[in-house]
């Protein structure tokens, strides 16, 4: 199964969060690194979800009370017009419910990973370094002090925020255009998100090597498209309300035995 599923990178690369769920079950002590990690993401989630969808609800019912009030001019101009009216502003608040939750929670996701991966990174790193132990039998960990490990991840974090400012402003100004302008910036949107998505969820071996930046994003460019498939699922999984909280871990973890599968060789060749 495992050598037909390599035949289709893309396929093979959404298996991972799947494989380590299996390695958890194997060896049960894994889970011992989750406790902290699993709080902390319980919290921030409380915190998001609450204020997130309060404020998100809200504005639809402002926006829809505009609607209400844009459309009062066109009553007198179409035969039944009240009725008419009230049956599609209904429908229209139904659907923009819906589609501004849908965003909603996946925006919530998406900051929910990066704080929670931030803040559960010394146990994230503990975790993928007995990962890499099992699946290797050795970790390779180059020291280079608490102060550069300081300032390379502060680095990490502030390349991450040129990327999504680079990219996800023209994105907006694109979204302007009518039609076509949304449909590019939705799928400029999610291809944004999954990279990010990767670079957070590969790091932990990566890290450890101490690579640049520009190295991590090559790396990830030259594993696709399995990588793709990996940040997708992954993407995917760390949207689902509360689901989340289990599978942000999940998926640091089998970031780590996608490295093993797919990056190691790559850096250990050159």
């Amino acid at each position: 199964m495992k050598r037909f599923l390599g035949g289709f990178g893309f396929l093979n690369g959404t298996t991972y969060p799947w494989r380590t769920l299996i390695t958890f079950v194997k060896k049960p002590h894994l889970w011992g690194y989750l406790g902290v990690p699993l709080t902390i993401n319980f919290v921030l989630a409380m915190i998001l979800y609450i204020s997130g969808l309060i404020w998100g609800w809200q504005e639809i019912a402002s926006i829809t009370e505009q609607l209400k009030q844009n459309s009062t001019t066109i009553v007198s101009t179409v035969p039944m017009g009240i009725s008419i009216l009230q049956a599609v502003e209904t429908v229209l608040q139904s659907i923009l419910t819906i589609l501004f939750t849908i965003v909603l929670l996946i925006i919530i996701g998406f900051v929910l990973t990066q704080f929670g991966f931030f803040l559960g990174l010394p146990w994230y790193i503990k975790l993928s370094e007995e990962l890499e132990r099992i699946k290797t039998g050795k970790v390779k960990n180059i020291e280079v002090g608490v102060i550069k490990d300081l300032g390379r991840a502060l680095s990490f974090e502030l390349n991450k925020l040129i990327l999504l400012i680079g990219f996800g402003v023209p994105l907006l100004l694109i979204n302007l255009i009518p039609v076509w302008g949304n449909l590019i910036s939705s799928l400029g949107g999610i291809t944004l998100s999954s990279t990010l998505i990767a670079l957070d969820f590969l790091d932990a071996p990566l890290e450890r090597r101490k690579l640049s930046f520009k190295k991590k994003l090559n790396l990830i460019k030259s594993s696709l498209p399995a990588s793709a498939g990996f940040a997708l699922v992954c993407l995917a999984l760390v949207s689902i309300p509360l689901l989340n909280l289990l599978t942000i871990p999940l998926c640091v973890a089998s970031g780590t035995l996608f490295f093993c599968d797919y990056l190691q060789e790559k850096i250990e060749n050159k």
